[in-house]
């Protein structure tokens, strides 16, 4: 039993919290929200899975805010300014984001730099060059192409939780049915022993930073869609939200434990407590201090389940 509720602590905390709320207001669990609380986390999803993956690496990625900002920037102003089209704008600013992944990757491995430090090196990095791109105002983008990207359904079903899900089943089957996915749990246990083992550190370390960039990439660029402009100060925050999904979704800071479905259910956790609090009526500036209260018991659970 001590097994089964330390192994899903933070499903049982996600279902106790919409119990809570069921009771407390008549509005949360109507389809029109539950709808919204999918797809209002559908970003931080896309996220979370990126950083969960740096994180099973004992690694951390602080800089995926900036390179969301960064991505929706490219897209946008290559569409607008430069007149290319979303099948060329789209990859371009994705490439860019994988780049400063790489950045990351590069300064970790070989500059020999920690996780917090090079990516923090790196969030200041994006977030200045997307200052710089946009001169510090927004662009919007009018194409019906790019915003039925953040705003389209298919078949009923918004876009960007299709993206999420296909996401979604493609890290869980990365992670758990392939032999770099393996690796990588070897690699957060123990660097040593997963170096003398033949597990290539350098080129796991480099795949998950590259990884977490694109995540954050696409998560940009559907913000972007989604509010029709790219926002300078877009993503702020977002990569503490990421960190704390993952640790109540069962991910270990120190590396060599979570999972895809875990991070899901740490992020559907945050996405919950913002929406009870928005229906609760509770004040934006309390939301903070209940926010910072939510990320302080993530860590004190991992670092709970890593000394049991």
């Amino acid at each position: 039993m001590r097994g089964l509720i330390q192994r899903f602590s933070g499903l049982f905390i996600l279902l106790a919290l919409c119990l809570f709320l069921s009771f407390s207001t008549e509005y949360f669990l109507t389809q029109r929200n539950l709808v919204n609380i999918v797809l209002q986390t559908s970003i931080l999803a896309i996220v979370a899975l990126g950083v969960g993956m740096t994180m099973l690496t004992a690694g951390i990625d602080l800089s995926v805010g900036s390179v969301a900002a960064f991505c929706g920037a490219i897209a946008a102003g290559l569409i607008v300014e430069s007149q290319l089209g979303i099948w060329l704008a789209i990859p371009v600013a994705v490439v860019a984001g994988i780049s400063l992944g790489l950045l990351n990757g590069l300064l970790i491995v070989y500059g020999s730099l920690p996780p917090f430090i090079a990516t923090l090196a790196t969030m200041a990095i994006g977030r200045g060059l997307t200052l710089v791109y946009t001169d510090g105002r927004p662009i919007t983008v009018p194409d019906p192409a790019f915003v039925f990207i953040g705003n389209g359904e298919v078949l009923g079903v918004p876009l960007p939780v299709i993206i999420m899900a296909a996401l979604l089943l493609t890290a869980y089957l990365f992670l758990a049915h392939t032999r770099t996915g393996r690796n990588l749990y070897a690699i957060g246990g123990n660097e040593k022993t997963a170096h003398l083992a033949g597990i290539s550190v350098a080129r796991g370390k480099l795949l998950v930073y590259m990884i977490s960039a694109f995540a954050a990439a696409t998560a940009g660029i559907i913000l972007t869609a989604r509010l029709w402009s790219a926002q300078p100060t877009t993503g702020m925050g977002l990569e503490l939200e990421a960190i704390a999904a993952a640790v109540l979704g069962g991910t270990s800071l120190f590396g060599g434990r979570g999972s895809a479905w875990g991070i899901m259910v740490g992020v559907f956790i945050i996405g919950v407590v913002s929406n009870g609090l928005n229906l609760l009526e509770i004040s934006s500036y309390y939301q903070q201090v209940i926010k910072g209260f939510v990320f302080i018991m993530a860590v004190i659970l991992d670092m709970y389940a890593r000394k049991k």
